[in-house]
């Protein structure tokens, strides 16, 4: 049974119509007239408990808006939306007790008091037992390594800190469901990835389920097995990472070392993209020929001492996808 049920959810918003001004086209703030905007256009989707899901959108795609139907904080303009057995925004008292949400540009936690004093608010808002606090404030602490800064007010506290207190705060009430939208944004190397091993953690041992927005498509590659991508309004895709690296990752690589150096290095059914010294490297069409197949007309034309197949990264096959409106197609 799907923690998650999506069926045709819509969102509107109403936009005031634009007028030809002297300036070019500006807003009008006194006239009634409005055109509705589709941020969310008829999207179904399902989530299964224990999924770590990435879903992924340029901005403006509306992303952000479903994140928000599903945590109760807008009302659909149409379909439904079944979350852990409640309907967000109808139940929301007994619902946000089962779930956590991070918002990478907000935080839920008081901004003039020390990040213990504001979990400990939270503890008594979400009625978490005294063991259970006591239990996951510990674990968090060390994981998230929060020990320097616990007694350090909010707004004293860097980004990267912040974002790992907002994470524990969002998870001391052991939530069935975790939404997380841009946890990485703006963060150094060092803090991504140590949010990024927490998310696999409490993923993995804690059975959490996840539904991750991000731009940081090293957050996907690290985290995701399924990736669902919406453009315009509408879900474009709803499956394996794998899956959509093979169906649009577009050309691969080999990277041959030869045993010495050759001066024409040529193979059919590829085209030689660097060769210097004895080490080439060939791009070939996914599909046109396979991996196996171009690595026996290697070996059995030169001598060779080692080689590898390079997939393109994710970031260059979304890029591919977008640029090229390969989904739509």
């Amino acid at each position: 049974m799907n923690i998650i049920e999506v069926t045709d959810l819509q969102k509107y918003f109403s936009v005031r119509k634009h007028f030809s001004g002297r300036f070019g086209m500006v807003r009008s703030f006194f006239s009634r007239e409005s055109t509705p905007v589709r941020a969310v256009d008829g999207i179904s989707f399902g989530v299964q408990p224990g999924e770590l899901v990435g879903y992924l959108g340029p901005n403006g795609a509306g992303k952000s808006t479903t994140i928000k139907m599903l945590t109760g904080l807008l009302v659909p303009s149409g379909g439904k939306v079944v979350v852990n057995g409640r309907i967000p925004h109808q139940e929301r008292q007994q619902y946000v007790a089962r779930i956590g949400a991070v918002f990478g540009q907000r935080t839920t936690l008081w901004w003039d008091l020390p990040v213990i004093e504001s979990l400990e608010l939270l503890r008594h808002i979400y009625k978490v037992p005294p063991a259970l606090f006591r239990q996951n404030l510990a674990e968090f602490t060390e994981m998230l390594e929060m020990a320097p800064f616990l007694h350090t007010p909010v707004r004293a506290l860097s980004l990267g800190q912040r974002m790992r207190a907002d994470i524990a705060a969002a998870l001391l009430h052991n939530p069935d469901l975790l939404f997380l939208d841009e946890p990485t944004i703006g963060l150094d190397v060092v803090a991504k990835e140590r949010i990024r091993q927490f998310i696999q953690y409490i993923n993995a041992v804690r059975g959490t389920t996840v539904l991750l927005t991000t731009h940081d498509l090293a957050d996907v590659q690290r985290l995701c097995q399924r990736v669902m991508i919406i453009d315009r309004g509408k879900l474009l895709f709803d499956g394996r990472l794998q899956t959509l690296q093979e169906q649009f990752g577009g050309k691969r690589e080999l990277v041959v070392d030869f045993a010495q150096d050759y001066q024409m290095v040529d193979i059919e059914g590829a085209t030689v993209i660097e060769h210097y010294d004895s080490r080439a490297t060939y791009q070939f069409e996914r599909g046109a020929i396979s991996a196996s197949e171009l690595i026996g007309r290697v070996s059995n034309r030169y001598r060779v001492q080692d080689l590898a197949v390079r997939e393109p990264d994710i970031e260059a096959t979304i890029r591919r996808i977008y640029e090229e409106r390969l989904l739509e197609a």
